[in-house]
């Protein structure tokens, strides 16, 4: 009988994230003060995040420890399985080899809690009693209500219109975890009235969104804001995904040729690929693939420069691909990809050429899907689609060339909480979004007066 599941025993779960700049040829430019055009310091962020935090966000070391009470939390679902997606490969008659990363299996059905986790931890031992944050497709958001409640602290979160209307299960989980949710843009901040009062009928971002929760979080005493994706720490704690990958297939006696994930703000993605981004940068071969929509194309598309990582400019100038701070993409089910910028560390890898990024079509992504799901038997998340699809595309490349090769990918998140996009999608009723050229220079139009580069 094939094997199909690779596991890992509890004791085989990381006991110290993988930091990438340690080993990064190029590193990104710093984070600038938007009022001094100075880099941050510590005090600068010390208002949002707790100080454990801030540190790891400029270490350069190459391991960070665990804590044993994140590590505990995280047993509740981790190691997580690597599968191997025979039937899919049958069903594409494909000489390769395709695995994924099971990242369902945890609670909230994403990979999110992996930092989610650890963001509550440090804030709890900081005696922080409340947090904020934004969700997109609402993964997000329910791992923070969920985590945060482990360490009983309170969290507001504020969803995005769109996926607040299109998705009332990951509102109703984010309920029972016990936060507090409202529609974003909202009334509850002046960023969101004022907003709704210029686009009443906005869909909503995440940079909007971002901009709610960091105001709402710099008006109070008791509360820091916790962000799900971008910044270095969040990358930071998803790099035990692939390093779990790494031991199973070691067990299987594989090697990757192609890794893929999908790309909002970076997060799943660098999970997987950072560990394995080492690798390469040592010399092995290995293709990096980083999926997006192509109705919110900031790696194959964007400026890579200076720019706000939310809609108000409240927060820091970070050096990223990125469509402008005022996009607003299109209303695709795919919520938690529809960000305007990119984690800096992954921009960077990218310009360095390290890691290649590709956009697809939302119809596309919707029919790998429901094939993946109709051979391997589980939904994947609209976002996880976009990784899904990219594998499809290598499997039948592999055909079409004759060559046997490892495809890796991650499978970030289960759909079973977007099963409306699905009942859309096969009632015909999706449309595709792609972005014009002229519609994205029209957007970074208005980053005229931002830096464009750091010369300190």
């Amino acid at each position: 009988m094939k094997q199909t599941k690779i596991f890992l025993n509890e004791k085989d779960i990381p006991r110290q994230w993988y930091n990438i700049a340690a080993d990064m040829p190029n590193q990104p430019p710093p984070p600038l003060n938007p009022g001094t055009l100075q880099p941050i310091t510590p005090d600068d962020l010390s208002p949002l995040f707790p100080m454990p935090l801030i540190l790891q966000e400029v270490s350069q070391d190459r391991y960070i420890d665990i804590p044993e009470p994140v590590l505990e939390a995280l047993t509740l679902w981790r190691p997580s399985p690597l599968i191997r997606a025979h039937r899919l490969e049958k069903a594409l008659n494909t000489p390769a080899k395709i695995y994924f990363k099971y990242e369902g299996v945890s609670p909230t059905g994403s990979h999110k809690p992996n930092t989610a986790v650890a963001q509550a931890y440090y804030n709890h031992i900081e005696g922080v009693k409340r947090l904020t944050t934004e969700t997109g497709a609402g993964q997000w958001g329910s791992s923070l209500a969920f985590a945060a409640g482990m360490f009983g602290i309170d969290v507001k979160v504020y969803m995005v219109r769109v996926s607040f209307d299109q998705k009332p299960y990951r509102k109703a989980m984010i309920q029972s975890f016990g936060a507090e949710i409202v529609s974003s843009p909202s009334m509850d901040t002046q960023t969101g009235r004022k907003i709704r009062e210029k686009m009443p009928d906005t869909p909503g971002s995440l940079g909007i969104a971002i901009s709610e929760a960091v105001e709402d979080a710099a008006g109070r005493e008791d509360t820091n804001y916790s962000l799900g994706s971008v910044l270095n720490h969040v990358l930071l704690h998803q790099t035990i995904i692939g390093q779990e990958a790494k031991k199973q297939l070691e067990i299987v006696g594989e090697s990757a040729d192609v890794i893929i994930g999908c790309v909002g703000g970076g997060s799943n993605f660098a999970g997987l690929a950072f560990p394995f981004v080492r690798d390469k940068i040592n010399g092995a071969d290995i293709d990096f693939l980083a999926i997006e929509p192509a109705s919110c194309p900031t790696l194959t598309k964007g400026a890579h420069r200076y720019d706000f990582g939310d809609t108000a400019q409240l927060t820091p100038l970070s050096y990223m691909h990125t469509l402008g701070h005022g996009f607003v993409p299109p209303a695709i089910h795919a919520g938690g990809l529809r960000y305007h910028g990119d984690a800096p560390l992954l921009s960077q890898l990218v310009k360095d050429e390290l890691i290649r990024a590709e956009a697809y079509s939302q119809l596309d992504v919707f029919q790998s899907a429901i094939l993946f799901a109709k051979h391997e038997g589980i939904i994947p998340a609209p976002e996880t689609s976009h990784a899904v699809h990219a594998a499809v595309t290598q499997a039948i490349q592999a055909r079409e060339e004759g060559k046997e090769k490892t495809i890796l990918f991650n499978f970030s998140g289960h759909g079973y909480f977007d099963m409306s996009a699905y009942t859309n999608y096969l009632e015909g009723g999706l449309i595709d979004h792609v972005m014009t050229d002229e519609e994205i220079q029209e957007s970074l139009k208005k980053l005229e007066g931002l830096p464009l580069s750091f010369n300190g």
